[in-house]
């Protein structure tokens, strides 16, 4: 069997060899099985009575070795997974990462005996049975849903998009995570917006063009201000122009009923896209909404690029839709609504992107050439 002598030839070296022996031949009978590719069944069972008789009469240190060569074979039936299991001591985690197959009976065993340690790494892995997934999803614990959130071979679906959704909003990491994924809705991702890097901060509201959503509740409070919409606009240029942000957080906290705290975070997101949810929200276009942009947002290098990306956005978001995501800051609203078929967003052709993109240019052109016009400086 696989190159060596036959079985019997090892019965008897064992018994007459004493332990070195028996280490030596554990060592070299695991390497080999690793190497052999696919065995057969009957070679299969062989090695396993072999296996069975080896590692209990091996010293420790040779089990733990002979276990780590053995957990490389490309084919482990469930009794060889448990002697591994069993005997490759702090290499477990890495062994149930890298190994290539793993069984269904096994992950039980392992979610059973060892908890959340090893549901983390199994959580990574891509042989995953819809069972034993399941079990995961049940489990509490931030490592797994932080390790579900980045296994890309993971579609989520159905009740895992629920879990996944709930978990973002208590795990910044999870929600970073899932906001990288591109099978993921991001919308999904609004309560966690501020816990977001910029990138995805921006992904988020982009998930929100030429889609509908349910009517906000904060929308009646931005109708009856709605009128005053363009002096919004005025009074927050001016006050972005001479660097009073905490008058602006008291201005964002008396209009949309966030908390001061977070209206603080949106007078100072540099990146102006918190900012761009409440002026959008209120109904500003993107020629006034740019203004305001282009003095809220940090001007240390090449700002054209994303007040091109909010010139975009002001055409392709609605109102509403914006006015949803700030109820979803003030936790108002249900995100899983937006699971529903009415509201899943339109898929958009990227030429025709691309074109915005080419149109929007000009009016942050237009934007910049108004203010300086009317004798506005730039914020520094």
């Amino acid at each position: 069997m696989l190159g060596f002598q036959p079985y019997e030839t090892f019965q008897l070296l064992i018994e007459t060899g004493g332990v070195d022996r028996t280490n030596t031949l554990l060592i070299a009978a695991c390497d080999a099985y690793a190497r052999r590719g696919k065995p057969t069944i009957p070679e299969m069972e062989q090695f396993e009575t072999l296996a069975a008789r080896l590692f209990p009469a091996a010293t420790d240190q040779a089990r733990s070795k002979a276990a780590a060569l053995l957990g490389r074979a490309e084919h482990l039936s469930p009794m060889l997974e448990n002697l591994v299991i069993e005997n490759i001591g702090d290499d477990l985690i890495d062994f149930l990462r890298g190994a290539p197959e793993l069984s269904e009976q096994t992950m039980f065993t392992l979610l059973e005996r060892f908890g959340a340690p090893a549901a983390a790494a199994i959580a990574t892995r891509g042989d995953m049975t819809d069972a034993v997934l399941s079990k995961l999803f049940q489990m509490n614990s931030r490592k797994v849903y932080r390790a579900l959130a980045a296994n890309l071979h993971i579609v989520p679906k159905g009740a895992f998009v629920s879990a996944l959704a709930r978990s973002a909003t208590m795990d910044h990491l999870v929600a970073e995570a899932l906001g990288n994924r591109e099978d993921f809705d991001a919308g999904l991702l609004a309560p966690a917006f501020f816990d977001l890097s910029d990138e995805n901060r921006i992904k988020v509201i982009r998930s929100f063009a030429h889609r509908s959503t349910p009517v906000a509740p904060i929308a009646r409070t931005i109708e009856q201000l709605s009128v005053a919409t363009a002096d919004l606009t005025k009074a927050l240029m001016k006050l972005f122009t001479e660097n009073r942000r905490p008058e602006v957080t008291k201005l964002l906290s008396q209009i949309t009923g966030l908390d001061e705290v977070r209206c603080g975070q949106i007078a100072h997101d540099v990146t102006g896209a918190s900012l761009f949810v409440i002026l959008r929200a209120f109904g500003a276009t993107s020629y006034d909404g740019l203004k305001v942009l282009i003095h809220a947002t940090s001007q240390d290098g090449d700002r054209s690029k994303s007040l091109a990306e909010f010139a975009i956005l002001f055409n392709d978001i609605a109102p509403a839709s914006m006015a949803y995501l700030m109820s979803a800051w003030r936790g108002e609203v249900n995100l899983l609504e937006l699971t529903k078929p009415e509201y899943v967003p339109l898929n958009q052709d990227s030429k025709r992107t691309a074109k915005l993109a080419t149109a929007h240019n000009a009016i942050v052109d237009q934007a910049i050439d108004a203010l300086a016009k009317i004798g506005i400086r730039r914020a520094v």
